[in-house]
């Protein structure tokens, strides 16, 4: 089993990646990686990303790139596990670009949202933390939430009412 990476392990995947890459594309970084980016986690257990338009050579890096560096590297975005939030490509926020690669945190509300569904406790942390910077509003979270309610019966393991009472929760501990 690896060890958990921490912030210049990522960053040292991320220009490894784009160095090996062929040609442009975005990586949208997830989960802990954004958590240990932001500074409010100190490491994570996998480097959590989803590629969209996919750089070519991609995955080729990443086969090489995870032994080589001793990484776990996931493709998991929020979107693998909620309906995608509207807009959610235009909220998500560019770390850097490294070649002809662009690296961004995936939107904060759908990692939110996937966050609160999953309810772990490391999850819910970061949250708090993402209210905390300021990187979430309550209001808009709800009304994210609401745009996609009507699509989780694409989900049957989620029930609306639950991720509902889930999201009350959570907006009620922060407030």
């Amino acid at each position: 089993m690896r060890q958990e990476v921490q912030q210049q392990q990522i960053n040292n995947t991320l220009k490894e990646l784009a160095k090996r890459c062929k040609g442009p594309g975005r990586v949208y970084l997830t989960g802990g990686t954004t958590a240990v980016l932001m500074g409010w986690r100190e490491s994570t257990h996998d480097i959590d990303m989803k590629f969209r338009p996919e750089p070519p050579g991609i995955f080729e890096a990443i086969r090489v790139l995870k032994d080589e560096l001793q990484v776990n590297i996931e493709l998991a975005s929020p979107d693998d596990f909620l309906p995608p939030l509207p807009g959610w490509e235009d909220r998500s926020i560019l770390i850097g670009s490294y070649n002809q690669v662009e690296f961004y945190h995936y939107d904060y509300y759908a990692q939110a949202l996937s966050k609160i569904q999953r309810g772990h406790k490391r999850d819910l942390l970061d949250v708090e933390n993402m209210f905390a910077k300021k990187l979430i509003t309550p209001e808009k979270l709800r009304e994210l939430f609401q745009a996609i309610e009507p699509d989780l019966i694409r989900y049957p393991s989620i029930s609306p009412k639950d991720l509902k009472n889930k999201l009350e929760t959570t907006l009620g501990r922060i407030s």
